[in-house]
């Protein structure tokens, strides 16, 4: 089989004039030196926001490592490069024996390597085709090719090595000896073209590179029709048909593969650009909408939400992937496609604009294929994350996020300048991230298991969404804790629901509402009065009323409410294990809701109202939303102002309206219910519990908009 391919690309190169096939390598060396060497041109602004961010000394994050490859060349630097190499072309400040899966320090090396082949090559730099620094280069070239070095984890010597050394070897590839041409070119093969999603891309976008050094244009076209074979919906792993991305399994990657996938994308389009082998035009419109429909969705003020980031909690990581994201929306289609260009330009006026500003990009999206929702309004932005017997909650792998064994169990973080979770990581105390519902424990966190955690046992989870508001639920079966969630998000305000929480286990079980930094004052309201909280503060059941940092939190009937402001210390190293054991420290706030032991059947309702002030805390009327039920069989919530009702059912349930009629909900589900007066109503709906498509209507978990012209005083009956 494998030989009658190659007769088939024979064949086809037979049928391409040599000339064609000869420009298209020349053209795509040139594309590649533009786009790799540093021009000095900054049409949008990026490269200034990059250089201006501090220098990170640890990167594992492939894609922050190409990032901070787009810095100006540094000329300090690049001449301490040049004048701390060892005789042998190593140098001294990394460690070579490093056994890391993850931040394997040896590749540090290589990666010198590029950057000063692209100082040599930068006409801008001191550098240009300097003597003293092509000695350099030769001389870390010979360390590197007789050393031998091989990482424990495969993905450093099959696609990082080969990935960051292929680009240098081909900006040097002039200078090269025929020796060193000849170990680049063996060390290229330990690429081979295989595997699904990104990784794939990846491995394809390596044997690329080879055979430029080759000038093997059968390969190169080969290689890149692979790369190419992964622009493509519906797929187990990849792009979803709801535009998030997958890999590992069912599992959102919108930070990890999924934006590697994006800037890998954008930078092929802009090699291959001008040559027979570039970018369909269906080609470009797939990540254009996958960063359009999907990616904009995820960031907020130059941020990436933390539900978005995967495994990858770095220092700093929202920043440089929101920026990662930025310049491959910038370069794709090698900036020449009109629909991409419009998509980056939105996406650079939300992002790195006066922000925070009032957003233009507004409205709710429920990602069904990855039960991950997100509301956005003028002034602040809201994100949720889910899991189910369907969907991965999380994983951990190569040392990575070593404590996030709960964040997918209903984590909800709630942005309005971005910044309220930055870095925060190492203070967290995991088993109360926002918005889950977990076991209190002062053990070592649970380990998660086989490098993926499908997590929760249940299936009955999704969202309902017309597009402006929506509502999102799980049943919630893990680690021994049993509940019922859900979350109905509006402009004005998030409302949470909880219901049938029981415990399996000897310890407290709480559900928290907050911990994220402590800007400003922390206040409580006593007897009409507001308070400064300074400590800790707990409050008996009843009614509690917390303003900070622009956000209000209001609860009623949920036991005891327990606010604190505190200083933390705690190691990056504890959560990525790349990082050294240095010890930090800040300032949090945290609040939560604690169940007790052995809870039966606990519940709690309680409000965020984000971009507000201590007044409107103060003064909002808890009647204007009318929580009708909030039990084990269904949360049916009805605000009045909007004639909208917001209903869970994770039983058949039955309940009436406010102008009579009954409805009857004969099928689990999420369901959005506009009363519309004498028009009658407006249904949307979704099923939780299924994950496949039928016929005109959906009855997966993407929601679906149906009019219901029944006459008044029927019965409104639902089912799938």
């Amino acid at each position: 089989m494998m030989t009658n391919i190659k007769i088939v690309f024979s064949f086809l190169l037979f049928m391409i004039p040599a000339s064609v096939v000869a420009d298209d390598l020349t053209r795509i060396r040139q594309n590649l030196f533009q786009m790799i060497v540093p021009s000095g041109e900054d049409e949008f602004g990026l490269k200034a926001v990059l250089d201006s961010l501090p220098k990170e000394e640890q990167v594992s994050d492939q894609v922050v490592v190409e990032l901070l490859q787009s810095c100006s060349v540094d000329r300090e630097r690049v001449g301490r490069y040049i004048s701390s190499q060892c005789a042998d072309g190593s140098w001294s400040d990394i460690n070579y024996q490093d056994t890391k899966r993850s931040g394997w320090e040896p590749k540090v090396h290589t990666e010198r390597i590029l950057e000063l082949t692209k100082a040599f090559q930068s006409e801008n730099s001191e550098y240009y085709h300097a003597p003293a620094l092509e000695k350099t280069i030769h001389r870390a070239l010979d360390y590197w090719f007789k050393a031998g070095l091989v990482c424990r984890n495969w993905w450093y010597n099959q696609i990082g090595i080969p990935k960051t050394l292929g680009t240098a070897f081909l900006l040097f590839e002039s200078y090269l000896t025929p020796a060193e041409k000849e170990n680049a070119v063996e060390l290229m093969h330990a690429s081979k073209m295989g595997m699904t999603g990104q990784n794939k891309v990846w491995l394809a976008g390596n044997v690329m590179m080879r055979a430029l050094l080759q000038n093997d244009a059968g390969l190169v076209r080969a290689a890149r029709d692979t790369i190419v074979s992964e622009i493509v919906t519906g797929r187990e792993e990849g792009i979803q048909n709801d535009w998030s991305f997958h890999q590992h399994g069912s599992q959102q990657q919108f930070g990890n593969y999924g934006l590697a996938f994006v800037s890998a994308m954008s930078f092929y389009s802009g090699l291959f650009a001008g040559t027979s082998m570039a970018f369909d035009k269906a080609h470009l419109d797939i990540i254009t909408n996958l960063i359009d429909n999907g990616y904009r969705w995820t960031l907020w003020c130059g941020r990436m939400d933390i539900n978005a980031l995967g495994r990858q909690l770095f220092h700093h990581a929202s920043v440089h992937k929101a920026l990662a994201l930025a310049f491959a929306a910038t370069e794709l289609g090698g900036g020449k496609d009109r629909e991409a260009g419009e998509v980056a330009r939105n996406l650079l006026d939300e992002n790195y604009g006066a922000c925070p500003n009032p957003s233009t990009h507004v409205g709710h999206r429920h990602f069904w294929k990855s039960d991950y929702t997100i509301h956005r309004s003028p002034r602040w932005m809201a994100s949720l994350k889910m899991a189910s017997t369907r969907v991965w909650g999380v994983e951990s792998l190569n040392g990575d996020n070593m404590l996030g064994y709960y964040m997918g169990d209903g984590a909800v973080y709630v942005y309005m300048d971005g910044d309220e979770y930055l870095d925060i990581f190492p203070l967290w105390n995991w088993r109360r991230l926002p918005g889950v519902t977990a076991l209190q424990d002062d053990a070592p966190m649970p380990l998660i298991r086989s490098g993926y955690e499908p997590g929760n046992d249940a299936s009955f989870v999704g969202g309902v969404s017309n597009g402006r508001t929506g509502v999102s639920a799980m049943v919630l079966e893990r680690a021994g804790v049993s509940a019922r969630k859900s979350w109905i998000f509006t402009d004005d305000f998030m409302l949470c629901l909880g219901a049938g929480i029981e415990a399996d286990s000897c310890l407290a079980v709480a559900t928290s509402v907050e911990q994220c930094w402590h800007r400003g004052e922390a206040m409580y309201l006593h007897n009409g009065e507001w308070k400064v909280l300074n400590g800790r503060m707990e409050s008996e059941n009843g009614e509690s009323r917390l303003f900070h940092d622009g956000v209000g939190y209001i609860a009623w009937e949920h036991g005891g409410m327990v606010a604190e402001t505190s200083r933390r210390s705690g190691c990056w190293h504890d959560v990525m294990q790349m990082y050294s054991p240095e010890e930090v420290s800040g300032d949090v706030f945290s609040l939560y809701l604690n169940h007790g032991i052995r809870p039966e059947g606990a519940c709690y309702q309680y409000i965020v109202l984000p971009g507000t002030d201590r007044e409107r805390v103060r003064s909002f009327d808890l009647s204007s939303i009318k929580i009708l039920r909030n039990d084990e069989v269904a949360q049916i919530v009805f605000q009045p102002s909007s004639s909208m009702y917001w209903i869970v059912a994770y039983a058949p349930v039955s309940f009436r309206l406010k102008s009579g009629e009954t409805v009857s909900c004969r099928t689990p589900g999420g369901y959005m219910l506009h009363d519309r007066g004498e028009n009658g109503y407006t249904l949307w709906a979704a099923d939780f519990d299924c994950a496949h498509e039928s016929g005109e209507v959906v009855v997966g978990r993407k929601a679906v908009r149906i009019p219901y012209p029944e006459e008044k005083g029927k019965t409104i009956e639902i089912k799938f």
